[in-house]
């Protein structure tokens, strides 16, 4: 049973005096809609078994009836079982109940030509060249279509014959009998593993496979403004499909390597600059990084340790257009460490001879606290 006993008319969507073509028809629908080959919603797998369930009780009339009228204990006593147990995948109650695959195609399921996997890959670029732009040459293992064979899986000159075990079909079924009725599963053919056909020599460069494993090489453009993490889609270039499918993509994921001189943030870049004690009282002109070349900043007389100065569109390149962001440059005062005797006089000498408006500031009223909270921001 399943793990909740709501009302199957309810797992439906129907009504008590729906049809059994209503309840078909109900089935169907949902079936296409969440079963977890064609959905990616968090517990598709479960909600299928329920409906699935649900349709196989309100399906069979004996078992409508005894549960119209006990509800699940009633089926309980009677000895119900769910016969997607008996199945390998859920998949395979679709094919049991109306003869067909998830979308309604009778007959046998084979296995075609079949898309090929994705391939992963990463590279390391250093933050200049993610502000550049730069193309990274991969080599990689991946799945090619054999040239001996044309992607065929055949040796060339003969061909495939039909797979005896299954006929074609591609799957092989299992009939089961016990008191409730007459149960259908059905396998992929472990013959020609779903082909339903057989190769009368298999190609002797790719084993019958239609593919085989080769370096791959290809240069991959990086894009100016690319962020750490960010992953580049190329489509076509992962593994070859089964005997001629399409092939899959490849994904590579960038890692940009710290850079000493940098913080980035988003497409801003935060930098340091030291000036001294006296070129922040008596304001100077200094040199500060900047990606693509150096950038002189105005230290204007009194600046105070950690004000910030922003220097607009220094920063990285947009990826969604020309814009750039800014660099913001903090200012480290330096104090001296070691003092001569001569040095430490004129600094006491100094300060005899000042008062504190010297040190007084413009926005002194912004408050001290609120002036940290701004160098930290």
């Amino acid at each position: 049973m399943a793990t909740t006993e709501r009302d199957y008319y309810e797992v439906l969507g129907v009504d008590r005096g729906a049809t059994d073509a209503d309840i078909k028809r109900a089935f169907r629908s949902l079936a296409r809609e969440i079963h977890p080959d064609v959905s990616d919603a968090p517990g598709a797998d479960g909600r299928f078994r329920e409906v699935a369930e649900a349709y196989e009780v309100l399906s069979d009339p004996a078992r409508r009836a005894t549960y119209d009228r006990f509800g699940h204990a009633g089926l309980r006593r009677r000895g119900f079982r769910p016969a997607y147990a008996d199945f390998g995948n859920v998949a395979d109650i679709f094919a049991a109940f109306f003869g067909e695959d998830l979308f309604g195609t009778s007959g046998p399921m084979r296995r075609e030509s079949a898309r090929g996997g994705d391939v992963q890959a990463l590279v390391e670029v250093d933050l200049e060249d993610a502000f550049t732009g730069t193309s990274v040459e991969l080599g990689l293992e991946i799945a090619e279509g054999c040239e001996r064979c044309e992607s065929s899986g055949a040796e060339p000159g003969t061909g495939a014959v039909t797979c005896p075990t299954c006929q074609g079909a591609g799957v092989v079924r299992r009939v089961s009998r016990n008191v409730f009725g007459e149960f259908v599963s059905q396998r992929t053919c472990p013959q020609c593993e779903g082909a339903g056909e057989s190769l009368e020599a298999p190609c002797s460069s790719c084993g019958g496979e239609g593919r085989v494993v080769a370096t791959h090489r290809l240069n991959v453009d990086i894009p100016a403004g690319i962020h750490d993490g960010q992953r580049i889609r190329l489509r076509g270039e992962g593994h070859s499909g089964f005997r001629g499918g399409g092939a899959g993509d490849m994904y590579v994921a960038v890692r940009v390597r710290p850079d000493p001189r940098f913080v980035r943030d988003g497409d801003d870049l935060h930098t340091a600059a030291r000036v001294t004690m006296a070129d922040a009282a008596l304001g100077t002109t200094v040199r500060t990084p900047a990606l693509g070349g150096d950038l002189e900043v105005e230290v204007p007389p009194g600046t105070q340790p950690g004000e910030v100065r922003r220097i607009e569109r220094q920063g990285m390149p947009s990826l969604q257009g020309k814009q750039r962001g800014d660099l913001f440059v903090r200012l480290d005062v330096a104090v001296p460490a070691r003092l001569t005797d001569e040095q430490r006089l004129l600094l006491e000498e100094f300060d005899r001879h000042t008062t504190e408006d010297a040190y007084a500031r413009e926005d002194e009223d912004e408050g001290f606290f609120r002036r940290l909270k701004s160098a930290l921001r």
